[in-house]
């Protein structure tokens, strides 16, 4: 079969099922990346004949598609601003809208001479590695529970060859080194902020594929790990550090009275251009 009927046949299937997932992204985009994967890397033009074991492979990546498994999943990695992610099951795919985040702290690290930045709930460190390629000078820690997470965070990061990134094991500020308490010039975080009861509520491809634990902190209002972040940043960051905190925008409103109360200053709800988050920000008196 040709290249463009291939693909044109793969598309229909997708588009039939995309409202029973309620996934994201263009479903062309997404069979061209998996007849590239499934022909190793070859990028072929709309009348190419494609090979029938190149055709079996690509059919049953659509077919793992069609159940909802994640794209990153099955292609093994994910783009994040102008670098590539590998990952594997295990752990939470990276957003596009995360991008944004990692953007505010680079252009908040690259303010400061010698600048400390601290991610946590980091999962595979799109936005610690990020911010490391960005600004050399800069001392960063990603900071995770899960074990599978932070060995695919590490993995990455040797594999783009980013030498001044740490990733520790620990619950929130916990495995800090004590050093750094009151030194930290940026603190990001994408919490999960999904309140317990509304896991189920969750397209398929979230919650039968990620790790429970990256989408709700299980309280019931999903706002457990913002408020820790919020009152123990204050002992960790320095005077004039940044707390910027990925949620969805209907959250500024809980959120931006307990900074002020915790003595945070210049609180702002700002976005990228995809609008479907917020970055809320906050600067330690």
């Amino acid at each position: 079969m040709k290249t463009d009927r291939l693909l044109k046949d793969a598309k229909r299937t997708l588009v039939a099922v995309n409202e029973r997932f309620g996934w994201q992204g263009d479903e062309a985009d997404q069979a061209w990346d998996m007849l590239v994967h499934a022909w190793a890397g070859h990028e072929p033009d709309d009348d190419d004949e494609v090979p029938s074991d190149v055709e079996r492979r690509f059919d049953r990546l659509v077919k793992r598609r069609t159940t909802g498994e994640p794209l990153a999943f099955i292609l093994g990695w994910v783009d994040f601003l102008d670098f590539r992610l590998r990952l594997k099951q295990g752990a939470f795919v990276p957003r596009l809208t995360t991008e944004f985040l990692a953007q505010q702290a680079i252009r908040r690290l690259r303010r400061r001479q010698r600048p400390v930045h601290v991610d946590l709930a980091t999962g595979i460190g799109p936005v610690a590695i990020a911010s490391a390629r960005a600004v050399p000078r800069a001392t960063v820690y990603g900071l995770d529970i899960s074990r599978k997470a932070l060995t695919q965070g590490k993995a990455n990061a040797d594999r783009l060859g980013v030498s001044n990134v740490t990733f520790l094991r620990s619950d929130m500020f916990s495995g800090l080194p004590k050093r750094l308490r009151g030194r930290i010039d940026v603190v990001t975080i994408h919490p999960p902020y999904v309140p317990r009861d509304e896991i189920s509520d969750l397209p398929v491809e979230i919650k039968s594929f990620e790790p429970q634990h990256t989408l709700t902190d299980r309280s019931s209002d999903g706002l457990g790990l913002v408020r820790r972040v919020v009152d123990d940043g204050r002992d960790w960051l320095r005077p004039g550090g940044w707390l910027l905190i990925e949620i969805v925008a209907a959250e500024f409103k809980r959120i931006a009275p307990m900074l002020r109360r915790a003595g945070y200053s210049d609180v702002k709800s700002t976005h990228g251009t995809l609008k479907l988050t917020r970055v809320i920000v906050g600067r330690l008196r």
